[in-house]
């Protein structure tokens, strides 16, 4: 009995003892590791550089930037974002205790050491995703125990310092993925083509395989090898019970992405712009909309293919009302050489053809010269020795203030710009804050009317969208941080409703369908820029085409080349049509019988007509000529074509007859058509102004 409590005593006391021991050692140990945590902290801020990312208005990519020191995309994760599915398959694959361990998990651990043991070498490091993340802050070439021993040590500091969730985050941003993508959003944008929200199934098991081998298991190089990675997860997967069976094999038929896609550079110019302005930020938003954006890019290199090889495009669509940019294509492919397209053409100056035109008339509106259907002349005029002529070299005689803006004539708007001033125009434009460039030595002239100035796609767009404003413009913001100004005047609300009532009533390019929009183009001399700007009652969309270089394209004309892209741009936008405003009060459309005597006629105290210019000889009818036989189709079983009619001479507005019965319509232009009900011999005659007439017989077929 004493021997056997002279047992239980020492027992006890060596069991207290050896408790004691592994107290202190802990103890110890903690202390120990307390003191190296706070003198060896983990390198947490040595992430390696973040890629610099601008940002839309609601937070999407629009482009993203390689770090600086390395040429790396790595594109900053956040957990809240990313597919539930892809988290809880990465945990369940790599580190199934992640949420429980303290950075080290023992049971792995020893499940490794046994597979050392039993194989003769490594299978499994044991690693959790802590102890991964350490190798990512201090990479190491070296597989040995020391290295897992300093792997141990800092995942214990990096647990003590980070939430589970910021160690998903910040070994998401750094796990490498093949090439020179680290972080799991720059390999899904490269490999997929999307931001990491939603996955399928195929392509989170791929996420997750790849960090494990990236360069052995890239899919653009070895797009076996990745897909059998990735079916390994989808088996572990659904041995582990995570993925049912049967959406597993349908995963595992999938196609792996053999091609990697280059990241998002949206609004590329502007993007490079925004950097430049700010190099010390790593996130910059915008106020453009990306799905807007890249809607009007695609637009814009289709328009440029159509048109030419070294032909460019640019484009802006701005809310009228907030001034807020939504666009802005600078060309139309920002890594195409052959097109210049590294050049920014949206804030490039160039002459802009016709389009002032509208504010001409509308100050001459505002003024109380002119109404919509008040006749002035298109005749050859001399002022103070400038002559203007317009762009077909023809004259339509007298014709009403509403034709003369959408035929965009113009000796009728150099009348009207003469009577209101050029300074007038110029001081209205540079109170909106858009101020066009003269040549050196120069004061505003007439021909600022026609193009003589300098001006960007930027301040056209601010201009007209004073018009869809109700008159009032206001400088337009990229920036969501800039402050928006107040609205200055371009026009009154009356000016502005009736510019709009006539600019609405412009056909739209041959084959487009109408869309509830006011719109304007313009040619620049030469044919060397191409314009067309467009607006509803709430958005207005600017295009410009042209070469960069400034070289002429022949036949390039805003109503051909820029008016189809601005129609094209306005529908594929999904920004809708918004309707006019009401017109304001005094705002109203008077017929010429109902206006006073005053209005009726435009009477001009200059523009003196040119002595020896020719007046308007009888009209001829040069198409279809005397006895033509013409095959309309009338033979075959597909609907007839229309007839085209072509004279020359006569005075503005034509009247048509055909067999003795008036066509619908009474037309300004010298071309026409004509639909007949059927073939045979067809008497076709036309009336000018001056009650002149000629003739044509003509056989159909």
């Amino acid at each position: 009995m004493e021997r056997s409590g002279r047992a239980r005593r020492w027992i006890r006391r060596s069991v207290l003892g050896a408790a004691a021991l592994a107290v202190l050692l802990a103890a110890g140990a903690f202390f120990t590791l307390d003191w190296l945590d706070r003198a060896f902290p983990p390198p947490l801020e040595s992430d390696g550089g973040l890629s610099v990312e601008v940002l839309d208005r609601d937070g999407a990519l629009l482009r993203a930037y390689a770090a600086a020191q390395d040429g790396r995309w790595r594109l900053k994760a956040d957990v809240s974002k990313l597919d539930p599915q892809f988290l809880k398959m990465l945990i369940a694959y790599e580190d199934k205790r992640f949420r429980a361990h303290s950075g080290v998990d023992p049971m792995a651990l020893a499940r490794a050491a046994i597979q050392l043991v039993a194989n003769g070498r490594i299978v499994s490091g044991g690693s959790t995703l802590s102890m991964q993340l350490a190798r990512l802050l201090e990479p190491r070439k070296e597989r040995s125990f020391a290295a897992k021993f300093r792997q141990i040590a800092r995942a214990l500091q990096i647990e003590r310092r980070l939430s589970k969730d910021a160690i998903l985050e910040l070994y998401l941003t750094l796990a490498p993925y093949g090439g020179n993508l680290e972080g799991v959003r720059a390999a899904s944008l490269a490999w997929f083509g999307k931001e990491p929200q939603r996955l399928s199934l195929s392509q989170a098991a791929l996420l997750v395989a790849l960090p494990q081998s990236p360069e052995a298991r890239r899919p653009d190089r070895h797009p076996q090898t990745a897909k059998s990675a990735r079916d390994r997860v989808l088996a572990r997967m659904a041995r582990a019970g995570i993925i049912p069976e049967s959406e597993v094999e349908r995963a595992a038929r999938q196609h792996v992405a053999s091609r990697r896609l280059p990241l998002p550079a949206f609004a590329a110019h502007l993007a490079d712009a925004t950097i430049r302005a700010e190099q010390n930020a790593l996130h910059h938003r915008l106020l453009l909309d990306r799905g807007i954006q890249a809607a009007l890019e695609a637009v814009a290199k289709e328009g440029a293919r159509r048109l030419g090889p070294r032909v460019s495009v640019a484009m802006m669509l701005a809310d009228a009302r907030s001034g807020e940019v939504l666009a802005r294509v600078g060309s139309a492919d920002y890594f195409d050489p052959a097109r210049a397209g590294w050049i920014d053409m949206s804030v490039a100056q160039r002459s802009p053809g016709s389009t002032l035109k509208p504010f001409i008339y509308g100050l001459a509106i505002e003024d109380g010269l002119v109404m919509q259907e008040t006749m002035i002349e298109d005749r050859p005029a001399d002022f103070h020795g400038y002559r203007p002529r317009n762009f077909d070299m023809d004259y339509q005689g007298d014709v009403s203030v509403r034709d003369a803006l959408q035929m965009s004539l113009n000796v009728p708007a150099i009348r009207l710009l003469d009577a209101v001033g050029p300074a007038r125009l110029m001081s209205r434009l540079r109170a909106v804050g858009v101020v066009p460039v003269l040549p050196p030595g120069e004061t505003p002239g007439l021909a600022i009317g026609l193009g003589g100035a300098g001006l960007t796609l930027e301040g056209l767009v601010q201009l007209y969208a004073g018009l869809a404003n109700r008159g009032k413009a206001r400088p337009l913001r990229h920036h969501p941080d800039a402050e928006a100004a107040s609205p200055a005047t371009v026009l009154t609300p009356q000016a502005a409703w009736q510019i709009a009532d006539m600019l609405s009533g412009v056909a739209p390019p041959e084959g487009t369908p109408r869309l509830g929009i006011a719109y304007k183009t313009g040619t620049s001399y030469g044919y060397r820029d191409a314009w067309a700007v467009g607006y509803d009652g709430r958005h207005v969309l600017g295009v410009w085409v042209g070469r960069p270089d400034g070289g002429s394209v022949p036949g390039l004309t805003g109503y051909l080349a820029a008016a189809p892209i601005l129609f094209e741009g306005f529908s594929r936008s999904g920004v809708g049509v918004t309707p006019f405003p009401r017109a304001p009060a005094g705002a109203v459309r008077l017929a010429a019988s109902e206006m006073p005597a005053s209005l009726r006629r435009f009477a001009s105290s200059s523009g003196a007509p040119i002595p020896g210019a020719p007046t308007e000889p009888a009209p001829e009818i040069v198409f279809p000529p005397e006895g033509a036989r013409i095959d309309l189709g009338f033979a075959h079983e597909t609907d007839a074509a229309p007839l085209a009619l072509k004279i020359i001479g006569g005075r503005a507005p034509f009247r048509w007859l055909a067999n003795g019965e008036p066509l619908a319509e009474t037309f300004r232009r010298r071309t026409a058509s004509w639909q007949p009900d059927g073939g045979g011999a067809s008497t076709l005659t036309v009336i000018d102004a001056a009650g002149r007439t000629a003739s044509v017989r003509v056989f159909l077929e």
